[in-house]
């Protein structure tokens, strides 16, 4: 009776987190509409470079912060630290109305940003709930408030144009306030029916409580979590632009297909939190990672159009050319057929395609010696790189990354029992700190090679990265404790 008393209040704990984890979500992803919205309907006259730091303000801050609320989460526990987090950071977002300047928007974002922080208390607050055998499904259904990314994609955009029908420049002041309201809702609501649970070890001081993070394995976890979090929301902004021009798609429908890839990724997460616990986070990480690697190097492949060279047509021997036509050229008594172009009319096809033809290389009444070269071959290789092939992939790898999400912070528990708080307030921020230099790495890839396909390359490099990395950890512990093993059968009983 009491285990099920006891269940049930963490199932309402859960609630309450994965509740605010979702509002939090969509508020630190806010800008990546509203400031959209601003500069395409002339209300603020940005440019580009201001643009790109006002989406990404909210993100960096979201990210480096992590690792402190996450210390205050250990100390203090949960319930204040979310409540207190929820209720300030609605602050900013009423203020956000009024900022007629960049100077004060990118204030505003950067203080509202703190709602980004909100996943390393309620990783925090989740975990100290829930027994060992349960922490991967309460930690995966917590992280499926990602999808507050997607909520905002949805709403905000319709949200925004109905405010703006009577008030064209001011309607969008609504926006933030219904956001802000959200926040205090929610932020009261945890104040009055959550309960605050903290772990044993509050009484650390700064230091002691940051000794985990001397562990190499701290930071593997991050470089995982860099991965399947972070890149995934550097691509939830990325793939609207990707899709635009690499297949003229329109706003909306580019918009719809970024969604379809960042939506199923929140979502799963409670599975891979389910299949962290009955098959284990390291298996689960295999597959994740391995999944990364094969997914990413055939997202790898551009969209192109190779022209080489191709079958020629030599001399059999020497001659004069007395004749050119569309279809031979005659050498002496010889003639030889040329091999015409085709229109390749075949558009959007899975798989390459290929057509080859001559082009004669010799003038009428000229003198030609044996083996020497009357039409030159040439040979086009197109890819058209399929967009609901590209799709499929992009949402597959993107649900791949959200089973491991939950796969990373269920080996967090299990490996940091005292120190969840912390170690995954670290592994936080540099998952988020991906989110912010994603978009950076691929922009500066892009402008390099011109080439869109450039960023999954740098996609499979990372993953194998990790693959390797993690691997060879795995097989150096194997086989310490294997020799440990033969060590104790070599050791006399007593």
């Amino acid at each position: 009776m009491k285990n099920t008393k006891s269940l049930s209040q963490s199932h309402k704990i859960l609630f309450l987190n994965t509740l605010a984890f979702t509002v939090c979500f969509a508020c630190w992803t806010l800008n990546g509409v509203l400031v959209t919205f601003l500069v395409d309907n002339g209300i603020f006259h940005w440019d580009v470079i201001q643009v790109g730091w006002l989406l990404g303000i909210p993100i960096l801050t979201g990210s480096i912060m992590r690792l402190p609320i996450g210390i205050l989460t250990d100390k203090f526990g949960g319930k204040y630290v979310f409540s207190l987090l929820l209720l300030l950071s609605s602050i900013p977002l009423f203020l956000l109305p009024y900022a007629d300047s960049f100077f004060m928007f990118a204030v505003l974002s950067f203080f509202f940003g703190m709602v980004g922080t909100s996943f390393a208390v309620g990783i925090g607050y989740t975990s100290i709930w829930y027994p060992k055998e349960w922490q991967g499904r309460a930690l995966g259904i917590f992280g499926m408030g990602n999808a507050g990314a997607a909520i905002t994609t949805f709403l905000a955009p319709s949200l925004l144009n109905h405010f703006s029908i009577d008030d064209p420049q001011n309607g969008w002041k609504v926006l933030p306030v219904i956001y802000a309201i959200s926040l205090v809702v929610i932020g009261v609501a945890f104040l009055i029916f959550a309960q605050n649970k903290k772990i044993e070890s509050n009484g650390k001081t700064i230091s002691q409580m940051l000794t985990p993070l001397r562990s190499q394995r701290v930071w593997r976890f991050g470089a995982y979590y860099f991965l399947v979090f972070g890149c995934f929301v550097a691509y939830s902004q990325w793939l609207l632009p990707n899709f635009m021009n690499v297949y003229q798609t329109s706003l909306v429908m580019g918009g719809l297909f970024a969604t379809m890839f960042s939506l199923p990724s929140g979502v799963i997460r409670a599975f891979g939190g389910y299949l962290s616990d009955k098959f284990g986070a390291r298996k689960v990480m295999y597959w994740v990672l391995s999944s990364s690697v094969v997914l990413s190097a055939l997202l790898s492949i551009p969209k192109m159009e190779i022209t080489t060279s191709g079958p020629g047509i030599l001399a059999a021997k020497k001659g004069v050319v007395n004749e050119i036509s569309d279809k031979t050229v005659k050498v002496g008594d010889k003639e030889y057929p040329i091999a015409q172009k085709t229109t390749n009319t075949a558009e959007n096809t899975i798989f390459p395609t290929t057509s080859s033809w001559q082009d004669v290389v010799v003038a009428h009444n000229q003198s030609v010696a044996k083996k020497e070269l009357i039409a030159k071959g040439v040979t086009v290789i197109k890819f058209d790189a399929n967009m609901w092939v590209f799709l499929v992939l992009v949402i597959l790898i993107g649900i791949s990354w959200g089973i491991g999400k939950a796969a990373v912070y269920k080996h967090i528990p299990e490996y940091f029992p005292k120190e969840v708080g912390v170690v995954g307030g670290m592994v936080g921020m540099i998952g988020g700190l991906g989110g912010f230099l994603g978009p950076i790495i691929f922009g500066y890839l892009l402008t390099a090679t011109g080439i869109w396909s450039s960023s999954w390359i740098f996609i499979l490099i990372f993953s194998t990265a990790c693959l390797v990395w993690m691997h060879y950890t795995i097989t150096q512990l194997s086989k310490k404790k294997e020799v440990k093993v033969n060590k104790a059968k070599l050791e006399p009983a007593y």
